[in-house]
């Protein structure tokens, strides 16, 4: 599949919203080519490793997600204004030159069978147990209103879609959502995502002994 791409300094992960205001040139023609009919309203995103999102000369991850438009505005001095959600997981086989935007070959990757360790899914939600609470003191500390993070076992779908659905409400860094994301199937996702929120509630447990 061939597809245009949108490198971002930022992960998107599936279910997720992703607002975007194009101005780049190049950008802007993608937006022109993937609006220009129905069944083109969708693009790739991946993390940039290096490098910067304005200018080209960056640094690609070869894993991803589909970013599909429901919403493009024009916007001040030629620029749109984008909705978008993310859809599938996708791998790139090959990238392409870029001629105007960045396109490559790209794969579907749906989960892969993986064993669920016992106890996985307890101890992701141990965890957010665990961080609701230290984020809870430190709003109180900062007056601001504690934020809410669901449980694993209270959102939809299985066991790899919850930790991705979960991951995306998280106050996670760009380098966890991508091991999240990259994250063959679902039992090693829930590891990645336990792993994860114990580094997310030791610098918040930093932050509040501070």
């Amino acid at each position: 599949m061939h597809l245009p791409m949108f490198p971002l300094g930022a992960v998107l992960l599936p279910g997720e919203a992703l607002p975007l205001q194009v101005f780049e040139p190049r950008y802007r023609e993608m937006v022109e080519h993937c609006t220009s009919s129905p069944d083109r309203m969708q693009f790739g995103v991946v993390l940039i490793s290096r490098g910067h999102e304005v200018g080209g000369g960056d640094q690609r991850t070869d894993v991803g997600t589909t970013a599909r438009i429901v919403e493009c505005r024009p916007g001040v001095g030629g620029r749109f204004l984008l909705g978008c959600v993310g859809e599938r997981r996708i791998k790139v086989r090959r990238w392409l030159p870029d001629d105007p935007y960045p396109q490559a070959e790209v794969q579907d990757w749906p989960d892969e069978g993986s064993v669920i360790g016992a106890g996985a899914v307890e101890e992701v939600d141990d965890r957010v147990d665990e961080l609701r609470e230290v984020a809870a003191d430190l709003a109180r500390a900062g007056g601001a209103r504690p934020p809410d993070f669901p449980s694993l076992r209270s959102l939809p779908g299985g066991p790899g879609e919850q930790a991705l659905t979960l991951a995306a409400r998280l106050p996670l860094g760009a380098a966890d959502r991508l091991r999240v994301l990259s994250a063959p199937g679902p039992g090693e996702r829930l590891i990645v995502l336990a792993d994860a929120l114990a580094d997310v509630i030791a610098a918040a447990r930093f932050r509040l002994a501070d």
